[in-house]
């Protein structure tokens, strides 16, 4: 018989059960790993690719509406609501793509095209307008011809954020379908949507058929429906638009000389080798402000690196209310930022008292916090921020009052948690580098003078 090593069965089998329990503890616990693992890897990413905690609702909607059948397809209005606040689409615009889910042609289009017509050889006499299986599709530019606009169209793809102007905030098209269903059981909804504002950075979710769309007549006293409807839903990540960000932000103040510069490199440094000094010759080349095809931007050279810097200046110190001066900056060659947009994250937003040469709005994403608001520019006068020179600059200067349980200037108080510009968040300097509140800085340097000037008057009067 074979050795023993234990006294008796009983020894034995609770031997047995405790190596079964330890493996199956070890296994329970490598589970728990991987699924709280698995979690954060939701929760990280979900939040980078698709949710603003300034704009928790900001997404943009593009809705399709089957106006008619027609003998192989349908006639459908296409609509793309911008309902994301502060955050639009510059030139040169949006671009819109999709597959077709069986063998569909596009026959025409009214306020927009294609950008590129596919392979149409097995069609005679009538050549659709597309044939391809993934179409793209691109704003009209203004001024094209009346037979070629439909409404809300022909802006080159520019939409506005719903923030700045809702009725801005709109693009659409229509889209007459071929080889199609005829019916709402036949037809087949479009897959695998992409958006493209200029860049990337959006994300668009499945077309979902949704209850179909009421219209009403000019004179409001008849209702009409589309036959069909389905909505497809797309949100913006700056993680996924580029690994480094857009902007940055300088402080500075009354109370301090010292300025805080934009991080070194606040942007990247891929581009230091391409950027043009402010001095040099090159500036004066004919067609260098020029935009890329790809949108690649041509940068001053600067230690940060940016195409966008926003400096905040603490400028003045009442009794009541406290100003602060704002300028951005333009540092790229290339661009014009149409209908720019500028968010501030700050407690005293709550009680601004006048904003001088930008439009503001205070956002207010939570009913019970109002910190946050959002600078643009004024119509006509200064809603392009001009390409890097000596207009590439707009500036504006904000009063604010004084909630006198919470006002300071210690700490770094007075500075923005958070600024982001056309949607995308600027990187602040690091907190230790704020210009400090020191002893001797008190008040305001006018009330001071002021306090001075009356001793010297009670002193001549007293001689």
């Amino acid at each position: 018989m074979g050795s023993n090593n234990y006294a008796n069965p009983v020894q034995e089998i609770l031997h047995e059960s405790k190596g079964y329990y330890q493996g199956w503890q070890c296994n329970v616990v490598q589970e728990l790993k991987f699924k709280i693992l698995a979690a954060l890897y939701v929760l990280i990413f979900s939040h980078a690719t698709a949710y603003d905690p300034l704009d928790p609702t900001g997404n943009i909607t593009i809705k399709w509406d089957v106006m008619s059948w027609t003998p192989d397809g349908y006639v459908a209005a296409v609509t793309m609501n911008n309902f994301q606040m502060y955050r639009g689409i510059m030139s040169p615009g949006w671009t819109l793509g999709w597959h077709w889910a069986k063998k569909e042609v596009i026959w025409s289009m009214v306020g927009a095209q294609t950008t590129e017509q596919g392979d149409c050889s097995k069609f005679k006499g009538n050549v659709p307008h597309c044939c391809k299986k993934d179409p793209t599709v691109v704003d009209l530019l203004p001024g094209v011809p009346y037979n070629q606009q439909f409404s809300n169209c022909c802006k080159g793809g520019v939409l506005a954020s719903w923030g700045q102007d809702p009725l801005g905030s709109v693009s659409a098209f229509q889209v007459s379908v071929g080889a199609a269903g005829t019916s709402n059981k036949t037809v087949k909804l479009p897959k695998n949507f992409t958006l493209l504002g200029p860049g990337p950075g959006y994300t668009c979710g499945p077309a979902r058929v949704v209850p179909s769309t009421v219209f009403l007549t000019p004179d409001h006293r008849r209702k009409t429906q589309a036959l069909m409807t389905w909505n497809v839903t797309c949100t913006y990540s700056q993680f996924l638009a580029s690994k480094n960000p857009s902007c940055c932000v300088s402080f500075s103040s009354f109370y301090n000389e010292t300025i805080t510069p934009c991080p070194s490199c606040a942007c990247g440094c891929q581009t230091k080798k391409n950027c043009i000094k402010s001095n040099s010759k090159l500036l004066h080349k004919a067609g260098l402000n020029t935009p890329r095809k790809d949108n690649t931007p041509l940068l001053q050279c600067t230690h940060h690196m940016c195409p966008i810097r926003v400096h905040w200046h603490v400028k003045l110190n009442y009794r009541d209310y406290w100003r602060v001066k704002i300028a951005v900056t333009n540092f790229n060659y290339r661009l014009n930022y149409t209908q720019w947009t500028l968010v501030a994250q700050h407690p005293n937003l709550n009680n601004v008292t006048q904003v001088f040469s930008f439009d503001y709005k205070p956002l207010v994403p939570y009913e019970s916090i109002n910190d946050t608001g959002m600078f643009y520019g004024m119509k006509f006068y200064n809603d392009l921020l001009m390409e890097a020179g000596p207009q590439g600059n707009v500036q504006s200067e904000v009063l604010l009052q004084k909630d006198k349980n919470t006002f300071t200037f210690k700490h770094g108080w007075a500075f923005p948690r958070k600024v982001y510009f056309n949607g995308d968040e600027c990187m602040l300097p690091p907190p230790d580098t704020y210009p400090f509140l020191s002893n001797s800085a008190y008040a305001n340097p006018i009330a001071i003078s002021s306090v001075a000037a009356s001793l010297f008057l009670l002193l001549l009067s007293a001689w």
